[in-house]
């Protein structure tokens, strides 16, 4: 009994993974689509989100299965249910990466941003890569210099976020009303796709300390 307890423990971690690699390859079309106006691309990430919520429900089920039947304690319960929120944060990057999706889907043909701001948001766009590809990496190995690496990147995703907002706020800002939201609501979803990653690191810290975040600031959920 152990042993198969061991091997379901084992497959929550393969299978965060796999949900993490669905986030990644969306995160990827999806800005891409975004930078280049592609609204076939733009059309893929929407059609496989279905996939990323699938396969976190699956992934849901089989950890509410392990805390059912095997009542597990200390770091075996801590696995189950980080898993459970994990799978959660995971689920909500892949509706980050359909959100960008979208919006390049509804102005096509035209691109989203306008030209004074497209630097910004293709810097952004490749940050959010590297967010999703690191966030793989750690969820492979719980190895802690990839969840340091997913912190640094959020800074810089953050400093990026603030200068979209400096920039549209400010008084040489010559963009239309709907540039104005697009810019926006573009930025935030960059933004707050990181957030989540950087929640998933820290509740992998605590999984392999048994710690919460040495920030002070715990794994704090991110809602939208």
């Amino acid at each position: 009994m152990r042993v198969m307890f061991q091997q379901e423990l084992g497959e929550l971690q393969e299978r965060l993974v796999e949900v993490s690699e669905l986030v990644t390859e969306a995160i990827s079309k999806a800005t891409n689509a975004f930078s280049e106006s592609n609204v076939a691309l733009a059309e893929e990430v929407i059609e496989s989100d279905i996939r990323i919520d699938e396969r976190a429900l699956s992934l849901d089920e089989l950890a509410i299965q392990i805390l059912a039947r095997q009542q597990p304690v200390a770091r075996d319960l801590r696995i189950a249910v980080s898993a459970l929120r994990i799978s959660s944060s995971l689920e909500r990057m892949g509706d980050m990466a359909e959100h960008i999706a979208q919006l390049t889907r509804y102005r096509f043909p035209e691109k989203v941003i306008a030209k004074g701001l497209r630097g910004t948001f293709r810097k952004m766009g490749e940050l959010d890569v590297e967010v999703a590809e690191t966030l793989t990496k750690l969820l492979k190995t719980q190895n802690l210099k990839h969840a340091d690496k997913i912190r640094d990147l959020d800074d810089d995703i953050d400093d990026l976020h603030l200068s979209v907002f400096d920039k549209v706020l400010g008084e040489t800002w010559g963009g239309t009303p709907v540039d104005t939201v697009d810019a926006t609501l573009a930025s935030r979803y960059h933004e707050r796709f990181a957030d989540h990653a950087v929640n998933i690191a820290k509740k992998v810290k605590y999984l392999t300390t048994g710690e919460w975040a040495s920030d002070g600031t715990g794994p704090v959920e991110v809602q939208n």
